[in-house]
């Protein structure tokens, strides 16, 4: 059975097909066509952790190819007050795929140990597999073929979404630089760094005009773990470590002037959601290079190449 979780996963092979599967489903939909290939599929969506675009994605992606997107929070739910064992193989008899927004991606790994259903990490403190895939789609379209894409950079703290961008451009032949002064020590995999780093096609440095230069894509994410907010306001227990993280970090925010000085055709990327005045400021967002908000829609379109191609259905 096959799950989503880290890329390790995943070959070469596997990562082309499911990013031609996107952009075939896509293309069928920007056509007005139906894509209902899902007609009484249930997709179980479990989220530990707060969500936008996740769950739009997928329970709009879902929608729109015929089958059924269940949501459940696990606040509301027995999972944190029961075995997680025994509620998640419950949870999976549900659903004919589950997508798991998780705390710790050891979690994921333990329900696709079940090998009940097909298994998708949708954010984990180590991995986001369906960000990374939606925006190699989404360089893919801008630079009118994959084989165009020649540099990504990656600008601020190494994390979840870095390392799962970084093993998916590897795999692909795109190089990468991680222009990061600290890594996020919860989001380290040996493994997956040693798999993306033989590839010789990743590479590190602290010095932003080396890293930028000849990008064609700069990538950001905040730098500040959403623990550490409550109501927008700073947790005291947390308020020593923001001030650190934001005197480390605040040279690495991704601005137009960092753009215009060093690859001004670069074009700008942002997970989402995006922390105005840490990781990016506004002139950025707002900047024609931009494409930020082409990201955040081809999330839907790769949950549904996902699911598909997790499920073994073609078009």
């Amino acid at each position: 059975m096959k799950h989503l979780i880290s890329l390790k996963e995943q070959s070469r092979e596997d990562l082309l097909e499911i990013l031609e599967l996107a952009g075939k489903i896509k293309n069928k939909r920007n056509q007005g066509e139906r894509v209902n290939y899902l007609q009484n599929k249930n997709l179980i969506m479990l989220f530990q952790k707060t969500s936008t675009r996740t769950r739009l994605s997928f329970e709009a992606g879902m929608t729109e190819l015929g089958g059924h997107a269940i949501y459940l929070d696990a606040r509301t739910t027995q999972v944190s007050m029961s075995d997680f064992n025994d509620e998640i193989r419950a949870i999976m008899r549900f659903g004919n795929v589950l997508m798991f927004r998780a705390i710790k991606a050891e979690d994921v790994k333990r329900a696709a140990s079940f090998n009940q259903i097909p298994v998708i990490d949708a954010c984990s403190e180590k991995y986001h597999p369906c960000q990374s895939l939606g925006d190699i789609l989404t360089m893919m379209e801008n630079s009118k073929g994959l084989g165009k894409i020649k540099k990504i950079a990656w600008l601020g703290i190494e994390n979840n979404v870095s390392n799962t961008l970084k093993l998916a451009a590897s795999k692909l032949g795109i190089n990468i630089t991680l222009i990061s002064p600290e890594v996020d020590k919860d989001s380290v995999d040996e493994s997956l760094n040693q798999m993306a780093n033989q590839t010789g096609i990743v590479s590190y440095t602290k010095n932003l005009g080396e890293g930028l230069k000849d990008a064609d894509y700069v990538h950001t994410d905040t730098w500040m773990n959403m623990e550490f907010f409550e109501n927008g306001k700073i947790k005291p227990k947390f308020e020593k470590e923001y001030k650190r993280r934001l005197k480390v970090f605040k040279s690495y925010q991704l601005s137009l002037d960092l753009i215009n000085k060093y690859c001004p055709k670069a074009k700008i990327m942002h997970c989402m959601p995006c922390h105005v005045g840490y990781e990016i400021n506004r002139d950025a967002i707002e900047s024609k290079n931009s494409i930020i908000f082409d990201q955040a829609e081809n999330r839907m379109h790769i949950q549904k190449a996902i699911i598909m191609w997790l499920l073994e259905k073609n078009i």
